[in-house]
């Protein structure tokens, strides 16, 4: 990963409470349980704020409560990809 995405990106994971690599798994578990891309694909933002990270991450946890996912722990979650 090109160093200019990736020091925003390990921040922003750990803003969120956990590592890029679970990052990546969580995606990836998403992406074979949806069988396609998890979120929208939209022309990003110019600057990604910190307001604008919160607001993905909104976003995500409505998915995860769509999807029923919600009430996961990250031990749940961690479970769960070390299954797949």
């Amino acid at each position: 990963m090109d160093e200019t995405l990736k020091n925003p990106f390990d921040c922003l994971c750990q803003d969120f409470g956990m590592n890029a690599s679970t990052a990546f798994n969580v995606f990836v578990r998403a992406v074979v349980r949806q069988r396609g891309i998890p979120f929208e694909l939209s022309s990003p933002e110019a600057d990604i704020t910190r307001e604008g990270a919160a607001q993905a991450f909104h976003t995500l946890r409505v998915q995860a409560e769509n999807n029923g996912v919600a009430d996961m722990s990250l031990d749940d979650i961690n479970k769960e990809i070390h299954l797949t």
